[in-house]
């Protein structure tokens, strides 16, 4: 039997090991083309590198905005086309208008639906859609005091602004059907009446699909048949609406600016201020034919889309100029954060929006969570990731305006948030304590330490915004270029 190998004989050793009885001319050869291969090596591993890099360079920034539904996220991101994307803006404006119609005429259908059960003597109604509730433990505002006392004039203002339930349906209608959506996506409840009992399903408030480009389909109307017959019914269309607005305009005035009617908000515990889209104070403005939008008007329209909204933008100003920007617009309510994940990598920043507004009030699909401990879960969640250790995070404590209009109001925060005690009932107490607690859930949560970077905004100010804004901006820029190993 022969002698064996060494049992711990590398066989990658063996192979590279010089032959036999290697002569010496044999041996410089040899080592020459090792060289060789090894200078081609590095030269195709430097390569790489510098295309890795350049791809990293030119690759535009991820920026995700996350939060619960309604925080502000839609709105963040219309103050990022504002600032940075005037003319795409511009082309787009003409489309708001419609959906600024809708926000208005919804507003008056519920104050009517509201009015219609009140004097027909029903249930305290629970306010869906978009509309907010104020209320403790999910109850509703008890009817306190006497009896409010309606009149001739409310039945007759009634039947006056009737036709605007039509004038929603056909809304929700053609800005759904332009956007690609099917008419069950639509009509998701009956026009006109986004407000049911207290005892009957919630409506789902009217929305489009994410995948459609419902801007740019109503902004260029193309003619259905080649004749133009198309477009000149959609004018029509559109002409049609302006002129049943513009003809209720005093009506919607005197339901809105009613005592009797303010009287009832108040005792439903109903801030219609406050909600999404909110316009009656503006009817006189927008209430007209000829009525273009103007740019603070399109950043308060509320348009609910579902889905995950993708949006480029090239700054052509600011150390960021020539950079390019994807903005992610993700779903907040709860069915829709599932889809956020997806997006967590090789992502380079998160804006999260938080309304600190919302200290009083109940998720829409659980009446049982508060909306203020919800965003604090949620800001656990994504500190906390894994996958966003390296990334950069900005928290916008959001609706601060609306936070000021409540305690101004006489609504006491210790009442829906125990552990505030005796602290002031005033607005820059109360950031104060909500920003802390954001702030200690970063510190216990981070799986890596990270600075704590927070801004308080009203989104719905665009000139203020705009500032926050251009900080935001420098500071991803600058921590991107960090990150890509080019500063």
């Amino acid at each position: 039997m022969g002698v064996g190998r060494p049992v711990d004989e590398d066989p990658l050793s063996r192979l590279l090991a010089p032959p036999p009885n290697e002569t010496a001319e044999e041996r410089e050869i040899r080592l020459r083309l090792e060289a060789e291969a090894r200078m081609r090596s590095e030269r195709i591993d430097d390569q790489l590198r510098a295309e890795k890099a350049a791809l990293k360079k030119n690759r535009p920034v991820k920026v995700l905005l996350l939060g619960q539904s309604e925080s502000g996220k839609s709105t963040t991101l219309k103050n990022f086309q504002l600032t940075y994307c005037q003319d795409q803006w511009e082309a787009e404006r003409a489309s708001w208008r419609m959906v600024i119609q809708l926000n208005l005429v919804r507003g008056i259908n519920t104050i009517l639906d509201l009015l219609a059960e009140e004097m027909a003597g029903g249930p305290a109604p629970a306010v869906g859609g978009d509309s907010d509730v104020s209320d403790d433990e999910g109850g509703y505002a008890p009817r306190s005091g006497s009896m409010l006392h309606f009149t001739g004039k409310h039945r007759l203002l009634k039947l006056r602004l009737a036709p605007l339930r039509t004038v929603q349906r056909d809304l929700e209608m053609r800005i759904g059907i332009q956007a690609g959506g099917d008419v069950t996506d639509v009509i998701s409840s009956p026009p006109g009446s986004p407000v049911l009992g207290a005892r009957e399903r919630r409506p789902q408030e009217f929305f489009v699909r994410s995948a459609t480009s419902w801007k740019q389909t109503l902004h260029s109307r193309m003619p259905s048949d080649g004749t133009g017959n198309g477009t000149r019914y959609q004018d029509a269309q559109v002409r049609e609406t302006a002129d049943i607005i513009a003809g209720c305009a005093e009506d919607m005035k005197a339901i809105w600016e009613d005592p009797t009617v303010r009287d009832m908000l108040i005792r439903k515990g109903i801030r219609m201020e406050t909600t999404p889209g909110f316009f009656l104070n503006d009817i006189d403005r927008i209430a007209v034919r000829d009525y273009e939008p103007t740019d603070d008007d399109v950043v308060r329209a509320r348009l609910r889309t579902l889905g995950v909204q993708e949006h480029r933008i090239r700054f052509n100003k600011g150390p960021a100029a020539g950079s390019e920007w994807c903005i992610y617009d993700v779903g907040g309510s709860r069915t829709q954060r599932i889809a956020w994940y997806p997006y967590f990598d090789d992502c380079d920043a998160i804006i999260f929006l938080a309304p600190v507004s919302c200290f009083d009030e109940r998720l829409a699909e659980d009446r049982r969570v508060n909306r203020l401990e919800d965003s604090y879960m949620l800001w656990k969640a994504v500190v906390s990731s894994k996958l966003l250790a390296k990334t950069s995070i900005i928290l916008f404590l959001n609706k601060r305006d609306l936070l000021e209009q409540k305690l101004r109001s006489g609504v006491l925060i210790r009442d829906y948030v125990h552990s505030y005690g005796d602290r002031p009932n005033e607005v820059e107490h109360a950031i104060k304590y909500f920003q802390q607690h954001f702030k200690d859930i970063l510190r216990k949560n981070s799986p890596e330490q990270r600075p704590f970077r927070a801004h308080i905004t009203s989104v719905v100010d665009t000139k203020a915004t705009a500032v926050t804004l251009s900080v935001v901006q420098d500071g991803i820029f600058v921590r991107n270029l960090k990150s890509s190993d080019l500063t």
